[in-house]
């Protein structure tokens, strides 16, 4: 396979000018050179056919020895240079200094019909950034990552992509929930794919050590290679990046919060300049509607990265990222007022997201009041976000809510309650009046039944990536058996199909997973 090789990053930026890798500070270098560590019986577990497709590699390439030893680190690509991006940021809200591709290794940026990607291995070993660590990944969180990128691009939000996922063949020592119980565990590396891997904390490890000459490098490569339409080189040019930074972040989180999906660790390393998930590691999806629900034990006490404050902290990664920027336009107006109008977009934002789940077209003015009381209602006793919207499709605008206590007029959400007999009393009365409401304001809309479930359809997804679908795939897989994998994958690539032959996982968390590790309970161990 002659893979048509572009390094624009390492032929337009400067690198460390040490080649050995060990654990080390690097400056004024946007990365090191590090070959990735070869594996002892290297397996090929999944790979995404559509990812390979859009690289241009064949079925049979990618069944190949050659595809395997290549994404597993065994053989580097001819003319390639393989290497570790340096980066900073601020993590649980607190500045760490270098960070850096801890475990992962950019193979090579390749071109194919007339678009450029990076292909990056995590959990390929050891690099200049892996601090105290191994730069190994295991199985369990490898699967995850490999599953949900796939199934995050499906859903229609900005993602990085995962081209494979393989057994590197050695044990790996970890201890999940860092409580003082390692064990090892099998060996894994996924094969990441995007446009680029550039974070916020790229350009704040610069800033931070007043090296503006290199910060400035790395602004203006961001504009010539991303964002060509933008003034380059000129005061001008990097406000113009921030304000298209802030769009594309907050059209990332609009779609989270849409989905029900909670990232687990906005750490500003984990946020990507092109607006794009990235760095899947303790994230979930909301089971109970929980506003403050987090999927990271790390997080459990202060909760930082809850579902409903993700939309706050990605302003204030934002404003890291602007005092970063700052160096560059020396006027803190300009960055000021975009990081205003941030607040007030996301506001409008989160509100047109929340009417399209409602399947709501027309602008009144108790919409508002609506979707606020919805959201409350919904904590009130435990319910399944992605079922009750998926439900709530299947209501009739010509619905009669009975005034006698029965709750049949919850027939089409039914299904989303953990514990149905727990819709009583007052919670019973404020499911009624909202649901009145609600049918009232759908009689104002000139759309059918049919013509508003078809687009609520769009926009709620019937499947998600739960963590206990992901967790019986591990366990699985951790057993030999990639069925699961496989199924998975491809139930996830049509999210907002019926798919009638897979409704086993149209379905709330079982109750062995409430509380099981990997399900309720994940952290960043790899």
């Amino acid at each position: 396979m002659n893979f048509n090789i572009k390094n624009t990053f390492i032929t337009n930026l400067p690198g460390d000018q040490e080649t050995e890798n060990t654990r080390r500070q690097v400056d004024e270098a946007c990365y090191s050179f590090v070959k990735p560590t070869k594996t002892e019986s290297p397996e090929l577990v999944h790979y995404s056919k559509e990812v390979a497709q859009f690289l241009g590699l064949s079925k049979s390439y990618c069944q190949s020895q050659q595809f395997l030893k290549i994404f597993t680190g065994n053989e580097i690509i001819e003319n390639s240079k393989p290497y570790a991006m340096c980066y900073g940021g601020h993590q649980f809200g607190h500045w760490a200094g270098q960070l850096g591709d801890g475990r992962a290794i950019n193979l090579a940026e390749v071109e194919h019909n007339a678009k450029r990607w990076a292909l990056q291995l995590k959990g390929a070993g050891a690099t200049p950034y892996s601090r105290s660590a191994d730069g190994l990944a295991v199985l369990r969180s490898s699967i995850r990552e490999h599953l949900c990128s796939e199934a995050m691009f499906h859903l229609g939000v900005p993602t990085t992509r995962s081209l494979s996922l393989s057994l590197t063949g050695t044990k790996v020592l970890r201890d999940v929930l860092y409580n003082g119980n390692p064990a090892y565990e099998k060996g894994a590396v996924v094969c990441r794919v995007a446009t680029s891997f550039i974070r916020f904390g790229s350009f704040e490890i610069f800033a931070s050590k007043r090296d503006n000459i290199t910060l400035k490098k790395l602004a203006d490569y961001t504009l010539k290679h991303f964002y060509p339409e933008l003034e380059q080189g000129a005061k001008k040019g990097y406000v113009a990046l921030f304000k298209a930074v802030s769009e594309r972040t907050l059209e990332m989180v609009i779609h989270w919060q849409r989905v029900g999906f909670v990232h687990g660790v906005m750490n500003t390393d984990n946020m990507s300049i092109l607006g794009l998930t990235i760095d899947y590691g303790p994230y979930g999806w909301l089971e109970g509607y929980d506003k403050k629900w987090t999927p990271n034990t790390t997080d459990i006490q202060h909760k930082r990265y809850q579902y409903g404050q993700q939309g706050d902290i990605a302003l204030w990664n934002l404003l890291k990222l602007a005092n970063a920027l700052y160096p560059l336009v020396e006027d803190a107006a300009p960055l000021e007022e975009i990081i205003t109008n941030y607040k007030k977009m996301y506001s409008v934002k989160y509100f047109e997201m929340m009417k399209s789940k409602l399947g709501l077209e027309l602008d009144t003015k108790k919409d508002l009041k609506l979707i606020e009381q919805l959201e409350l209602n919904l904590s009130l006793t435990e319910t399944d976000m992605t079922i009750f919207f998926r439900g709530l499709a299947n209501l009739s605008k010509e619905l009669v809510v009975p005034e006698k206590a029965d709750l049949t007029f919850l027939d089409s959400v039914k299904n989303a309650f953990y514990k149905i007999e727990e819709v009583k009393g007052e919670t019973l009365l404020f499911w009624k009046d909202w649901i009145g409401q609600y049918v009232t304001r759908l009689q104002k809309e000139e759309l059918s039944d049919i013509e508003r479930k078809q687009k609520m359809n769009l926009v709620n997804p019937k499947y998600v990536l739960r963590n206990y679908m992901a967790q019986i795939a591990i366990e699985a897989a951790d057993k030999g058996d990639y069925t699961v994998i496989d199924e998975l994958y491809g139930l996830l690539k049509r999210p907002y199909d019926e798919q009638i032959d897979q409704e086993k996982w149209f379905a709330k968390r079982p109750e062995w997973a409430r509380t099981k590790v990997g399900c309720s309970m994940l952290s960043c161990s790899s």
